[in-house]
């Protein structure tokens, strides 16, 4: 399968404030400088479960200025997978840092039926609006967040992205999708055994069409527009070197097919890159958000 996650088989698929020196004048002719005054305390998150397209979507905001910064993590992972950049990409960029559980993972409602990208971007566009996010956002989105990322650019704005070793168009040629849907098939019949979970459910869910879908993904292109920079693992999700040489191939030929495009490699991580090199993802955001805001 596509997922470093043994328990996942799948592609998961606050402003910064200046410090203020304050200076005292005396009763008398004479005047002192005070030290410098204490840091503000950081943002603190806020947390929203949030109504979109008949479900409920729990959202975790930190406060700052825009452009927002949204995480959207793997397949079957949560907003916890960024609980070790949230904090400090807000901290650093100061702006306006959320994070989320799509459907069916973490504090988010369960939705039956297939899982698609464009459902899932359609909900994340619900709820960042029921948010008041209305304006471009950066987008920094993780493996199966990929997909979700390339269906919300068709339709919504975004003012640049991080795609964190995120599923990408040109990975899916007819051979590598057949391969792949051969290989969650044989898996799919053990996961329908086991008992029902939400876990399995969103398995199954992901699995539902995965051929048709992955066939009309290898078409899609990036908005030339939108500048992005490709994070890439050290350790692929894949195990054989014929399958990560794609991997690796597929971000080179998508960098390389716009001048606003970056690639960055996040050395000596697992695919699970905001766990292993938080500080890759972070300053790859920072970087790109310097240069849109």
């Amino acid at each position: 399968m596509t997922d470093s996650d043994p328990r996942r088989k799948w592609l998961r698929r606050p402003v910064v404030a200046s410090v203020v020196v304050a200076v005292a004048a005396g009763a008398t002719a004479c005047s002192a400088e005070a030290g410098p005054a204490p840091a503000p305390a950081p943002a603190v998150p806020q947390e929203h479960v949030v109504p979109v397209n008949g479900h409920n979507l729990a959202f975790s905001v930190t406060p700052g200025h825009e452009p927002a910064i949204v995480l959207d993590a793997g397949g079957g992972m949560d907003s916890t997978e960024w609980k070790k950049v949230a904090p400090e990409l807000a901290a650093k960029t100061g702006a306006e840092v959320i994070a989320y559980d799509r459907a069916g993972e973490g504090k988010s409602d369960e939705v039956p039926g297939p899982w698609r990208a464009d459902n899932a971007a359609a909900d994340l566009a619900a709820g960042l609006t029921q948010l008041g996010v209305t304006k471009p956002v950066i987008l920094v989105s993780h493996s199966l967040a990929g997909e979700v990322a390339f269906s919300y650019t068709r339709s919504h704005p975004v003012a640049a992205a991080v795609l964190v070793d995120a599923n990408l168009p040109q990975f899916f040629t007819p051979a590598e999708t057949a391969k792949l849907v051969a290989l969650n098939e044989k898996q799919l019949e053990e996961v329908k055994k086991a008992p029902s979970t939400r876990q399995t459910r969103q398995l199954i869910a992901q699995a539902d069409g995965y051929g048709p879908v992955h066939t009309a993904y290898h078409q899609l292109t990036w908005p030339s527009a939108i500048p992005v920079t490709v994070v890439g693992s050290a350790d692929t999700p894949f195990p054989t070197p014929e399958d990560a040489q794609l991997w690796r191939q597929a971000q080179q030929d998508f960098v390389h097919a716009a001048a606003n495009r970056n690639y960055v490699l996040a050395e000596r991580s697992s695919h699970d890159v905001p766990l292993d090199r938080p500080d890759v993802v972070i300053k790859a955001v920072e970087d790109l958000a310097k240069q849109v805001h």
